[in-house]
């Protein structure tokens, strides 16, 4: 019986090789959960790299759960990473302010509790994430994405003097360069490793240019393990519970969109069985992430492009890369050497990795029945929806903090528009009505002179 391309072993060297570009694609995007967090809430320097140790640590035990399993329980068996969720950064700042850290850490504990049950109920839900549903989602991912990518490039400080530098913007535009080159004109291992290898450049050609600070892996200790409940006993607030177990439905279904594409890139499909343990995978990860100081963990979206473009399936691929982030997270000398990867390189990757998810929502779309005016105006709805907070930032800035913990991601308000019109147009009476309203024939009676087509009136 052939083996299944998501269960092949690769060779020490490509398992390494290949694990490690999957590291150096998310890491970016890890690190900056607990920096942007750390900044908001004003905590010191050692406390933030605390916070980014702890991170990457979690990260690399929830990837391996994901990749191999655990039993019939938790991991979903196929090429997952995992890192710390976006979507759960504003409702912790918002606890963060109103009750301290230990209400922060507190909630995600009860929130991760809530979430390992819920994630097999959630599971039931997969007949509502059709094609139409996820594509959409996934759309609206890489697009949203994509801004990132543009700030790493650019800068997100416009007054800081090396804001939109031409020196970083063309730097970015050769990493492209070399990526597109690799990635279509490659051959075998050279073209499948062709995101490490624009990296590698990049980061070569950074060197001379000084864009490649290594100034804080002198001072960075050889080994750490994060202290358990670092800011005190937690604390449970009624509010901060309600509103982590919100987002733990959010990450949910922003990594159920995720799973269900690669079930598709891959060629294997996801049983409700599979999409439960790898749910339950993300409220562990609320668990063990509120005890040591991390954040929720969600399936990162721009490692499924990596998928998509590389082409290469093997789960015990992300299992190494998950070694890899333990490493770095009980390492933090590691960490610091390639916390200097410098941002236009790594945004120049991105841009193309998060353009990638796009079109795989896109190509997704492919499959749906987009003539059909209910299914195409679900899709429009929530891409435009889902993009909004994107176009226009702090749009919900005067909303309730309770509102903002849906309202401010808008890949939770495309994950949650999708699903909602979905569920009502497509699986209810409602939708059945419009739908036979829409595709009834209109009346035509004879007429000397032609046919007259006489307006359909429904009951």
């Amino acid at each position: 019986m052939p083996v299944h391309p998501v269960d092949t072993r690769p060779p020490i060297a490509r398992l390494f090789a290949f694990g490690l570009q999957h590291v150096l694609i998310m890491y970016t995007g890890c690190v900056s959960v607990p920096l942007i967090f750390g900044a908001a809430v004003g905590l010191d320097a050692p406390t933030i790299a605390m916070l980014i140790c702890a991170d990457l640590l979690i990260s690399g035990v929830i990837t391996v759960v994901q990749s191999l399993g655990v039993g019939r329980v938790i991991g979903i068996r196929l090429p997952i990473i995992c890192g710390g969720s976006f979507s759960a950064l504003a409702p912790m700042i918002l606890i963060a302010h109103q009750y301290g850290m230990p209400a922060v850490y507190g909630s995600m504990l009860v929130g991760g509790l809530i979430g390992i049950p819920l994630a097999w109920l959630f599971s039931g839900f997969l007949r509502y994430f059709p094609p139409l549903v996820t594509g959409s989602v996934l759309t609206v991912v890489g697009m949203s994405l994509i801004g990132v990518a543009g700030g790493l490039i650019v800068g997100q400080d416009a007054t800081a003097s090396s804001f939109a530098s031409p020196t970083n913007i063309g730097l970015a535009a050769l990493v492209i360069l070399v990526a597109v080159a690799v990635l279509c004109l490659g051959r075998g291992l050279w073209r499948q490793l062709g995101v490490l290898i624009a990296l590698v450049i990049g980061v070569a050609l950074s060197i001379p240019m000084g864009l490649y600070d290594l100034s804080a892996v002198g001072t960075a200790a050889w080994f750490g393990i994060p202290t358990p409940f670092h800011f005190g006993a937690p604390e449970f607030p009624v509010t901060a519970v309600a509103a982590m177990s919100i987002v733990m439905v959010v990450i949910f279904a922003e990594s159920t969109a995720s799973i269900l594409a690669l079930g598709e890139i891959t060629g294997k499909p996801v049983s409700r069985s599979d999409l439960a343990r790898g749910l339950t995978a993300d409220g562990v990860s609320g668990v063990v992430g509120a005890v040591f100081n991390a954040f929720i963990d969600t399936v990162y979206a721009n490692n499924v492009g990596a998928v998509a473009t590389t082409r290469i399936y093997s789960r015990y691929i992300t299992a190494v890369s998950g070694i890899i982030l333990i490493s770095l997270g009980l390492v933090p000398k590691l960490g610091a050497f390639v916390a200097g990867l410098p941002a236009p390189v790594v945004g120049g990757v991105g841009l193309i990795l998060f353009a990638v998810v796009a079109i795989v929502g896109v190509n997704t779309l492919r499959t749906v029945d987009l003539g059909d005016p209910i299914n195409m105006t679900i899709a429009a709805t929530t891409v435009g929806v889902g993009l909004l907070p994107t176009f226009m930032p702090g749009m919900f800035t005067k909303f309730p903090d309770s509102a903002q913990i849906v309202l401010g991601s808008g890949i939770t308000l495309a994950a949650l528009t999708a699903f909602v019109l979905n569920l009502v147009l497509n699986h209810t009476r409602l939708g059945a009505s419009a739908r036979s309203a829409l595709t009834t024939p209109p009346n035509i009676t004879a007429h000397p002179t032609g046919p007259i087509v006489e307006p359909h009136v429904a009951s």
